[in-house]
């Protein structure tokens, strides 16, 4: 794994990088953490000392005592300049949070402390999370600053926007979550490529809306969650991914594109576009089966209506016009959300749709809902099925790409000429 040397500066949001820490190390990481004297005012060296098993560095004049060596490597025999040594075995440089002080300091490129001096003598990728109030934030000195940062290669990792520290404030300047920092700071380590490593990868995720009228709309209760961990898990793996979201409230996840849709006619469009140029299509959207063959163009009052009588269409089958298309070399996976009689329902239909394999979830059972952070899956093909049990989604999505690859395998395995 690699050697991941985190920057903390003075601001509320210093917890976080505790938790990042935490994360980073719990993934295999080796961690470094240097910190601005400011920083030690918010948050204690000792607690990630404790979380990373190495000392915490904050003063350049300061020694060493593993003498520039990340957790698990041996020690050099001399006694290098730590600032220079430290971040000569960085792999990445992530500065989280990097106040508007440390953020103007890094652009003039003044050294006063182990986080500014090492990030000039960094040559790794460095990060920065800027974190702040927003009116800081968005200060013409600090977004020039940001600016300077970015023509300089320097990867800036814009804030989020919710709650401030000021109580009662809200507005652009929390610091990111860690999960996502740590995805970035995976995302721009120098190594070997990943496994997937070029696949383009088309993922569809949520329910879509059928408009009824201007209010009112014909739905269903898929968050989205499925696909978004599908699409999470894929640009893990290397691949160039693509979200296309109908109604879906959550982030996309770093280096993802997200492309947003509506109704079944907007997600068909946008699939289409798309698909082509993918190689692997997980279809784990949910599109309505049927929407008012008319919607009405004003909102239905119901005083005197004395009811109300839909007239509803079947909308198209996007899964199965997109397969019945599809080139040699391409991989379609949809999905099967039953409340009963699913596998038989699954088995029908991988056949009627042309999929290379169908995802059956029973949706009846309240813990894998589809609010759940956790799902159970059998993974119908055409030549059995494979059980996943009960896990997080994001373990789930591992298992369901997993048999993709397995697919792709077999399928460039037959295609090979027999010697």
């Amino acid at each position: 794994m690699a050697h991941v040397l985190l920057g903390v500066s003075g601001g509320i949001s210093a917890y976080k990088a505790l938790e990042l820490a935490r994360l980073a190390t719990k993934e295999g990481h080796a961690v470094r953490v240097l910190m601005t004297p400011a920083a030690k005012r918010f948050i204690g060296p000792a607690s990630f000392e404790g979380i990373v098993g190495a000392p915490v560095l904050s003063d350049e004049f300061e020694r060493d005592p593993l003498r520039g060596a990340f957790p698990g490597d041996p020690p050099p025999q001399h006694d290098p300049i730590g600032h220079l040594e430290v971040v000569a075995n960085a792999d990445v440089y992530l500065i989280a949070p990097a106040s508007a002080n440390t953020i103007a300091k890094l652009a003039a490129g003044i050294g006063d402390s182990m986080v500014t001096t090492s990030f000039l003598a960094c040559t790794a990728p460095r990060l920065v999370a800027s974190a702040m109030n927003d009116r800081m934030y968005r200060d013409p000195a600090t977004q020039e600053n940001l600016a300077t940062l970015r023509r300089r290669g320097v990867t800036v990792i814009e804030p989020a926007e919710g709650a401030l520290a000021s109580r009662g404030e809200h507005g652009v300047g929390r610091l990111p979550e860690p999960r996502t920092l740590l995805d970035l700071v995976e995302r721009s380590i120098p190594g070997p490529s990943g496994p997937w490593d070029g696949l383009r990868v088309l993922v569809s995720a949520g329910g879509t809306r059928e408009p009824i009228d201007p209010v009112r709309f014909i739905g269903n209760r898929s968050s989205g969650r499925m696909g978004v961990a599908l699409a999470e898990r894929a640009a893990r793996r290397g691949a160039e991914v693509t979200l296309v979201a109908a109604n879906v409230s959550l982030p996309a996840p770093p280096g993802v594109r997200r492309v947003d849709v509506e109704t079944a006619a907007e997600l068909a469009d946008a699939l289409a576009r798309e698909f082509d140029s993918s190689d692997v299509l997980v279809m784990a959207a949910a599109p309505a089966d049927f929407r008012p063959r008319q919607a009405v163009g004003e909102k239905i009052h119901r005083e005197g209506s004395g009811g109300l009588e839909l007239d509803l269409e079947e909308t198209e089958d996007i899964l199965a016009g997109l397969a019945a298309r599809r080139r040699g070399g391409q991989t379609v996976v949809g999905f099967a959300a039953e409340t009963e009689g699913g596998l038989d329902r699954a088995r029908e239909k991988l056949v009627r749709k042309g999929a290379d394999a169908i995802v059956l979830n029973d949706v009846s059972r309240p813990e894998i809902g589809f609010e759940s952070g956790e799902n159970e899956v059998v993974i119908v093909e055409r030549d059995g099925e494979h059980h996943v049990p009960l896990a997080s989604k994001d373990e789930v999505a591992d298992a369901i790409l997993d048999r993709v690859e397995s697919l792709r395998s077999a399928a460039r395995t037959r295609a090979e000429p027999a010697e």
